[in-house]
């Protein structure tokens, strides 16, 4: 079961990156500014990742259905690991330029996502 949902969690997670990262270098080449170009980009990942990993991922018996105590902790967290990779985008643009941020943010928001599948899998999905 752990495996099926690494695998299912991985697979959402890389088509939420996808959408992310391609909406932060869409926005930034259009002259926005990095802050909010990597929160819309987190957003527009956020909004089918939830869904997906709560409808399939971590579906299952004992597992309650997606509603509003899972938007809230969902919401939390996405809070904190938002947060942390605007942090660290804003920091790769100020000290390596954009380029460098648009080269590190799939990074950046890969290392965040093992710490969101422990939180999905222990505490968001529950």
């Amino acid at each position: 079961m752990v495996l099926r949902q690494l695998v299912g969690f991985g697979l959402v997670g890389g088509a939420q990156l996808v959408l992310d990262w391609a909406c932060f270098v869409l926005l930034t080449m259009a002259g926005m500014p990095v802050v909010p170009a990597n929160l819309v980009g987190r957003v527009a990942g956020a909004s089918i990742g939830f869904w997906l990993n709560g409808r399939y991922t971590f579906a299952g018996p004992g597992r309650p259905p997606l509603g509003r105590r899972q938007a809230l902790r969902f919401a939390l967290f996405w809070l904190v690991m938002s947060t942390a990779s605007t942090g660290a985008v804003q920091l790769l643009d100020a000290q390596q330029g954009l380029h460098a941020a648009w080269l590190g943010k799939p990074l950046v928001d890969g290392l965040l996502a093992a710490l969101g599948f422990v939180a999905s899998k222990f505490w968001i999905y529950r």
